[in-house]
């Protein structure tokens, strides 16, 4: 059999050995799927924290179980390392690490770029390669490539196997997770997306190939970057109908009634997380190299970027109109994370209202079920969560809810607080007609 007949054998039989490289949100839950499909899976992390608490059997991430953990390192389907020249015995890597903005805005390869250059230490024949990581068009072929394949002498399609299949995990989902959520595979040759296909086919439910590396890379783009201008553009909405005197979360949910042509999406106090606020600017970035501006990705940028400025604006003038001032009030943020009912802080717009209330002079306190501290890192302030919330809420002049957990009683902080700004419609009715509640 050819090389690539064998190693499509080898991973339909279970026989080929696994490495996930990244062992986060993405990485952990993978290996995980493949572990419980039944491949030999080696998770490798330069953090000894996570890799220490695996060997134990113990997860450290909220989507995926202990006893799920647990279960797989006891049968010898896991295990977990720093040592990178364990990749010498493997037959598949997927590379799963992150892919941040500098402070430029300008994209951080270098997480993907040392992952990569470890690889290439140990790469050999008979190896099939996928990268997981959200990255602009070309990465694949113009970065990985060349690192793997210069020095090797292997060639891409016959002796290795190079492939692109985005990410989809949205933490704290139940019904969409990694086994059943399409994988999208785009290979730099044919049979590159032939060999990750049939690899991923041996643990997830559907995978879905297209033509080429930069058609899964860019697929992934179009992805976030649907959502992102759509909630750029709901954002927008709100500051308008704020001026045209309309609630605008009326205002969505009489849209929403149509049943066809409209998705609904909500405004807040910013966008958080690993993929949205993020994404969309690795395709900017690559298209201003290709001299075209993008001018819808720029916009809805900008627009969502300030909505933390614009929240605490608004709080301000709702607290001035209430005859309280804000420089010296003592201001509860309620919740934390980027999104309701996980203990994800990245990229959380919360951050900078807690930023921006401080540097106005408000004595600022958070509460957030999931998350007990936090650390700025560009602005270096760092905080704990207030250990009783409710006496919090009764000794704040203001309350700030920033994400909607479902955890609070939203009732009894209605009941107790002086005044609440609402940036996530989390009172809903409570809201109507009082005159102690405020909302985006």
């Amino acid at each position: 059999m050819t090389t690539k007949e064998t190693l499509i054998q080898d991973l339909k039989d279970k026989k080929a050995r696994i490495a996930i490289l990244g062992l986060g949100y993405v990485g952990l839950p993978l290996a995980v799927v493949f572990g419980e499909a039944g491949f030999n899976v080696t998770g490798i992390d330069p953090d000894a924290r996570k890799v220490d608490s695996l060997n134990k059997g113990v997860s450290y991430i909220p989507d995926v179980e202990t006893k799920s953990i647990a279960a797989l390192v006891e049968s010898g389907n896991l295990i977990a390392t720093t040592d990178f020249s364990v990749l010498k015995d493997m037959d598949a890597v997927s590379i799963c690490v992150p892919t941040p903005l500098r402070k430029t805005g300008d994209p951080d390869m270098s997480f993907i770029m040392s992952a990569t250059e470890e690889l290439a230490k140990y790469i050999h024949k008979d190896m099939v390669i996928v990268l997981e990581s959200t990255t602009y068009p070309g990465t694949t072929r113009e970065v990985l490539l060349p690192l793997l394949t210069e020095n090797s002498g292997l060639e891409v399609g016959e002796d290795i196997f190079l492939a692109f299949s985005p990410e989809r995990v949205d933490p704290g989902r139940e019904d969409w997770i990694t086994i059943n959520t399409p994988k999208v595979m785009g290979g730099i040759t044919e049979a590159c997306a032939e060999v990750a296909t049939a690899w991923y086919s041996g643990a997830i439910e559907t995978v879905f190939p297209v033509s080429s590396a930069e058609a899964a890379e860019m697929s992934k783009l179009l992805e976030n970057t649907f959502r992102m201008i759509n909630i750029g553009m709901v954002n927008e909405l709100a500051v308008m109908c704020e001026r045209l005197d309309v609630d605008v979360w009326e205002v969505i949910d009489a849209a929403a009634t149509k049943p066809f042509g409209f998705m609904k999406f909500t405004p807040g106090p910013g966008l958080g997380g690993h993929c949205i606020p993020i994404d969309p600017l690795y395709l900017s970035w690559k298209m201003k190299a290709l001299n075209y501006n993008a001018r819808f990705i720029e916009l809805a940028s900008e627009i969502n970027t300030n909505m933390p400025r614009y929240v605490v604006t608004r709080m301000l003038e709702a607290m001035n109109d209430r005859g309280k001032v804000l420089k010296g009030s003592k201001v509860l943020v309620l919740g934390v994370a980027y999104k309701p009912d996980i203990d994800d802080v990245r990229e959380s717009p919360a951050l900078d209202v807690i930023g921006m209330l401080q540097n106005k002079g408000a004595e600022v306190v958070y509460h957030d079920p999931y998350i007990p501290h936090i650390h700025h890192e560009y602005d270096g302030w760092e905080m704990d969560s207030v250990e009783d919330m409710m006496q919090a809420v009764k000794e704040s002049d203001a309350v700030i809810i920033v994400t909607d957990h479902k955890a609070y009683d939203y009732a009894a902080i209605v009941d107790a607080a002086a005044f609440i700004f609402d940036t996530r419609n989390a009172l809903g009715k409570l809201a109507k007609d009082n005159p102690k509640i405020e909302r985006l």
